[in-house]
């Protein structure tokens, strides 16, 4: 309860600084493209960084890496998207917070056990013009953020999949 407390406290601080939002539509991933839409994610400038606001649906429980993709395509179930947001070729998965790895790591994205992800996660070295015209990726497992003993921080398969729009 106190946590849900602290985290409606941060949301109204940090929602009235909002700049600008986009909302990104996600669709399951498949081999012919999009799959089943499961929500949405919004997501907003603030003066913290970019606030992604989740609001899916019927995906596992648990933990999932969450990050933004090289390219705006989710078709071959999500493999079209490229690799991790890298602008300065790091090559290294380092998550969020790190400033030496890959621009599009993202905090894990939280699925309660209904199968419902609403809780939002701050990205503060990302702005929503250095995101848009790529992807948004949800992976079925973890993320470590770090590259052992797992390549990207295990999340493994791409199950969910969002164009994020230029507009």
């Amino acid at each position: 309860m106190k946590i849900r407390i602290l985290l409606a406290a941060l949301l109204l601080m940090v929602s009235s600084y909002v700049y600008a939002s986009l909302i990104i539509p996600i669709y399951l991933t498949s081999d012919k493209g999009e799959g089943a839409k499961v929500g949405y994610v919004k997501a907003d400038d603030t003066v913290y960084g970019l606030l992604l606001t989740p609001n899916l649906h019927g995906l596992s429980p648990g933990l999932h890496g969450f990050h933004i993709h090289e390219l705006a395509f989710c078709s071959d179930h999500g493999k079209a998207a490229g690799g991790h947001l890298d602008p300065e070729h790091t090559n290294q998965h380092k998550g969020p917070y790190e400033g030496s790895g890959h621009l599009g790591d993202l905090p894990a994205l939280y699925v309660d056990e209904k199968g419902n992800a609403t809780l939002p996660v701050l990205a503060p070295r990302l702005k929503l013009d250095v995101i848009k015209g790529h992807s948004l990726m949800i992976h079925a497992g973890g993320d470590n953020y770090s590259d052992k003993p797992e390549k990207l921080g295990g999340g493994g398969e791409r199950i969910a999949c969002g164009v994020i729009p230029y507009h």
